[in-house]
């Protein structure tokens, strides 16, 4: 009784789509008769569609303008965005099903919902298929297909967002956001709170792509606290060579600058604030792991309202100029770190750690109704 889930999913349009795909991979072990095959939706297309997917770092990094010009384009005409990867990926989509052979279908990037979508319609293919929303608050039309059996949201805010581009809530699940395990950790209170006097261990990053005003994050905090600062470039080699030449010299060893790094999860966990930009993965990677936040800004378009959605929650607070960083800091360490440490109560209270195994249980479960019942016979 082997069921076959097909995952669309991303490595090249930042790092969140793929993270989300591995956390429901690791859950997939506690289901002997489930098998997962991943495909990257760019590498369907035919070249043009790989470049399109390969510009996302590039344009992030360099043109946060031309960014906001491009998502809203997109979702003001969402048929046509489909219309057209539907073309490019109609072929080599239609061959991945005859040899995968899945019995459902996730995808977790906005391009390939309603494109996919097209193509089942039109062969008269009858797949259950599910889209699992990987932003928080600001979602592409793209998201909200009313054909998909089931949209998963990771938060109310998504939710009424795809109320409101008219999909009924009936097909609507909240699940919270999937985090891969590694970041939750071992104890629930081994983030130890704040204490006065107590020297800084500060993280600053910007997603996969590493973009923000790093060099002068840190030389606010290195400048007026008692303080050591670790910067995770991410895959910007010419951001990391620059602050190495900047921040090195003046700094020494109170600084430490790293790459595109697969342990993200230690440097959290190991740090007492991380400095960020609002993207809905890093931003939940921090509040898996229970580091305080302090978010530097937010891309326009999917992510403009997650600096406000965290303030609300009390999972961070937001400080977009380098120069006010000294009094937030401030702020939160005033009587004994009382503020830092409401964060951390309300970080551990507000995350649901068993998001990746409600997602892959819901899939599974209404994908195939038949599916709990027959593995509890086998069983």
């Amino acid at each position: 009784m082997e069921k076959k889930l097909l995952i669309i999913s991303s490595d090249i349009t930042g790092h969140g789509h793929k993270s989300i795909t591995e956390s429901l991979c690791e859950k997939v072990q506690n289901y002997n008769e489930v098998e997962i095959f991943v495909v990257d939706g760019f590498s369907l297309g035919k070249r043009l569609l790989l470049k399109i997917g390969q510009s996302y770092g590039p344009i992030i990094r360099n043109s946060e303008n031309l960014w906001k010009m491009i998502w809203k384009l997109s979702a003001l005409k969402p048929h046509l965005v489909d219309n057209f990867i539907e073309s490019l990926i109609k072929d080599n989509f239609l061959k991945l099903l005859e040899e995968v052979k899945p019995d459902m279908i996730l995808s977790v990037h906005p391009n390939f919902n309603g494109s996919i979508l097209n193509i089942l319609e039109k062969q008269n293919i009858h797949i259950p298929f599910f889209t699992l929303i990987a932003d928080l608050v600001n979602i592409f039309p793209l998201w909200a297909d009313k054909r998909a059996n089931y949209i998963i949201s990771p938060t109310f805010e998504a939710q009424t967002k795809c109320i409101a581009f008219g999909i009924p809530n009936e097909k609507i699940k909240v699940s919270g956001f999937p985090v891969r395990s590694r970041f939750f950790p071992k104890s629930n209170n081994q983030r130890k709170f704040y204490s006065t006097g107590q020297s800084l261990t500060c993280l600053i990053m910007s997603g996969g792509e590493g973009v923000g005003n790093m060099k002068k994050i840190a030389e606010n905090l290195l400048n007026h606290f008692d303080c050591t600062v670790k910067i995770v470039a991410g895959k910007n080699v010419n951001l990391k060579t620059k602050l190495e030449m900047s921040l090195k010299t003046k700094y020494g060893d109170r600084v430490e600058i790293y790459g595109f790094t697969q342990n993200i999860q230690d440097l959290m966990l190991t740090s007492d604030i991380a400095f960020t930009r609002g993207s809905p993965n890093v931003m939940f990677e921090a509040i898996a792991t229970n580091t305080p936040l302090i978010i530097t800004g937010a891309l326009p378009g999917q992510e403009e309202d997650n600096p406000t959605f965290a303030e609300n929650f009390n999972l961070g607070v937001v400080c977009k100029n380098p120069k006010e960083i000294k009094y937030t800091i401030t702020d939160l360490l005033e009587n004994n770190g009382e503020k830092i440490n409401e964060m951390i109560i309300s970080q551990r209270n507000f995350i649901n750690t068993n998001a990746a195994e409600d997602i892959l249980k819901f899939i599974l479960k209404v994908g195939d109704p038949y599916y709990e019942e027959a593995k509890e016979k086998h069983a």
